[in-house]
């Protein structure tokens, strides 16, 4: 059972997924990534995914700003 949340930026977590599409239009199965580091800079949270020394994405947010994430339960 997978969940998805609406939680703030300085919730998101290390192995959450977060969409990284090209719109609402865009198929979400090829969209949703891993988020491999979670960094407080100057105050903003910055997700990264991927791998940070090759290809990866980001993310910027503030730190109360809402996103939705898939979180998959710990077994």
């Amino acid at each position: 059972m997978t969940n998805r949340i609406t939680l703030a930026g300085s919730e998101v977590r290390v192995d959450d997924h977060i969409y990284n599409g090209t719109g609402t239009n865009a198929h979400p199965t090829n969209a949703w990534e891993t988020i491999t580091e979670v960094r407080l800079v100057d105050g903003l949270i910055h997700l990264i995914t991927g791998d940070i020394k090759g290809l990866h994405g980001e993310f910027w947010l503030e730190p109360d700003e809402q996103i939705v994430v898939i979180r998959y339960p710990k077994i």
